[in-house]
């Protein structure tokens, strides 16, 4: 095992401990680079084409005002619900709650109002903190929480629902601490305690809720950066979804803990442009937009012969020269640097496995990327791939204080994955018995995820523990593995495998797939994914995967889509559908 040194971190006790280490070291320095003119104080309203600051300081003193005013409604552990998109009313009003005022509770925007009806109520929420795009949804749910004292609109005021400005709070706030109001600035935090409840994806009714600590974040905060360099010069572009831990842990925090700076995203159609405008060095993934890239790049680089040659030429002298000790990939490939604003210097996969040849054909590039993994009841993350330490194959390494091992594993050492450390969630929220089937009486956490741990310490994922395919033989087939094979596909552009049971009673391997019909009619001149000559190609592309694959997990029968796959806000397919 290699023996490299970690980064260096400061050591925080909690997260206003992070927020005013950070506003002290880099008071006149940008947090944030946003579009919203109110957010800045600079710029004149409707001016809204370019990124302008937010710095520390100003940061700082916010989170102060709102939570001085969320203070004064005099409720201890006041529990407050954000529903919004990216926004900077959104990360001021998380690190309010939760540095002196209670719990914060962030939901998914995308839910049907049934389901945001039901996670406020189960939550017990106070105050509802969300954006005038949600105004409709409050108007639904409105009446059925009488628990929901307060509703805070981040524009302007709701008076349809009773709803003041977020703003005017922010005023009344900063007014109370300029009058002497200590109450929020000197409240005390106890960072072992519930300061953070996240709802998993899934329906409302299965959907666990996860308590989290200020110790369980900033214990991940530590070990990710000291695995991986995140400096203060950095500017991240923040495209994921809020309320997912995925990006608030280490879209937001992680950022904001290394004095870094986070640049909103317009949205994903612009995110080339946002790239470019914000000068962004780092760039937070699920796999579904990596391999969009890759294969976007390739289409381009490969779109005539002449062309096609002088790429595959400037790959092979890449890696020749590399293996001399060389490294001009940026200028060899400076046309495709250009596209993603010419100073990103990595890319972070986490949400899912990705395909290993994904990485390296964007490394091959000079688009240094890693992946991580973790779950939202770990933080996230349990392991993570070293900027200077990786496997493409691997979830990564432990992070520093947590432990990994392989439970209950078979004759080729895939078990269960299972963690502990300081990271680990408190349980989850009213579910003693679920808590208790999670964490085991060592502490240590099931994933559900299969895996093993190789020579070197790499924890290597094969599939989730509920998606294996067994056959009657016993043979384990890991659908994971046969949809990155159907993926690789420029025909492919998405895929399930799962298991049915053939005439005979035997569990076979089936898939279902949606074409890349773009592709499909560039190359059969054929526009209808119904269409005899669509299902000729997609089977001469399954014959070529099965015979990468042992006769066993053969893909014995598909059917094709003529849509996409239903998919969680984080770009997962949900499987259960």
């Amino acid at each position: 095992m290699k023996n490299i040194a970690l980064y260096d971190v400061v050591p925080i006790r909690d997260l206003r401990d992070m927020v005013r280490k950070s506003a002290q070291t880099h008071a006149d320095k940008p947090v944030f680079l946003v579009k919203d003119p109110r957010a800045t104080r600079i710029q004149p309203a409707g001016q809204n084409d370019a990124y302008q600051p937010v710095s520390y300081r100003q940061f700082s003193q916010d989170i102060d005002a709102f939570g001085t005013r969320l203070k004064q409604l005099g409720i201890e552990g006041l529990r407050v619900a954000i529903l919004a998109e990216t926004r900077y009313e959104w990360y001021v009003t998380y690190l309010a709650t939760t540095n002196g005022v209670g719990v914060i509770v962030p939901l998914d925007k995308e839910l049907p109002p049934n389901e945001i009806a039901s996670l406020l109520q189960r939550s017990g929420a106070q105050v509802l903190v969300y954006a005038s795009s949600k105004r409709n949804v409050v108007a639904a749910v409105r009446k059925d929480l009488p628990a929901l004292h307060h509703l805070v609109c981040m524009d302007e005021p709701d008076a349809e629902a009773g709803a003041d400005s977020f703003w005017n709070w922010l005023e009344a706030g900063a007014a109370a601490l300029q009058g002497g109001d200590n109450t929020f600035i000197d409240a005390e935090i106890n960072p072992d305690i519930l300061s953070v409840l996240l709802f998993t994806s899934g329906t409302t009714a299965k959907s666990k809720a996860v308590m989290l600590s200020h110790k369980n974040i900033c214990s991940n905060l530590e070990g990710m950066c000291q695995m991986t360099k995140i400096v203060a010069d950095d500017v991240f572009l923040s495209v994921l979804p809020l309320h997912h831990t995925y990006e608030c842990t280490c879209g937001f925090l992680c950022p904001v803990y290394r004095g870094a700076t986070v640049a909103v995203c317009e949205g994903l159609r612009h995110i080339t442009k946002n790239l470019q405008e914000a000068k962004a060095t780092i760039l937070l993934v699920v796999p579904l937009m990596l391999e969009l890239f890759h294969k976007r790049i390739m289409k381009s680089a490969t779109a005539d012969p002449a062309l096609a040659r002088k790429f595959r030429f400037g790959l092979a002298l890449s890696r020749l020269m590399r293996k001399l000790g060389i490294d001009k990939r940026r200028s060899l490939f400076s046309r495709i640097h250009e596209t993603f604003g010419g100073h990103l210097r990595l890319l972070i996969s986490g949400g899912a496995a990705i395909d290993p040849q994904i990485m390296t054909g964007l490394q091959d590039l000079g688009l240094d990327c890693i992946q991580g993994y973790g779950l939202t009841e770990c933080a996230p993350i349990l392991a993570l791939n070293r900027d200077i330490d990786f496997k493409n194959e691997a979830a990564g390494l432990p992070l520093p204080g947590v432990d990994m091992k392989i439970i209950d594993h078979d004759e080729n050492g895939i078990g269960e994955i299972v963690g502990r450390g300081p990271n680990i969630m408190l349980g989850y929220f009213e579910n003693e018995e679920a808590t208790r089937e999670a964490i085991d009486e060592e502490g240590f956490f099931h994933t559900g995820d299969l895996g093993y741990i190789d020579v070197d310490g790499f924890v290597i994922i094969t599939g989730r523990k509920k998606n294996v395919i067994v056959t009657k033989n016993g043979k384990n087939i890991f659908p994971e593995e046969i949809e990155f094979l159907l993926n690789r596909s420029d025909y492919i552009q998405e895929c399930l495998v799962t298991g049915i049971q053939d005439e005979d009673g035997e569990t076979v391997v089936a898939a279902e797939i949606f074409p890349n019909m773009e592709a499909v009619e560039a190359k059969i001149n054929v526009a209808d994914p119904a269409a005899d000559q669509v299902r000729t190609l997609i089977a001469e592309e399954v014959r070529d995967i099965n015979h990468q694959l042992a006769p066993y997990k053969y893909i014995r029968s598909f059917t094709l889509r003529t849509t996409e796959f239903a998919k969680t806000t984080s770009k997962k397919i949900k499987r259960n559908i």
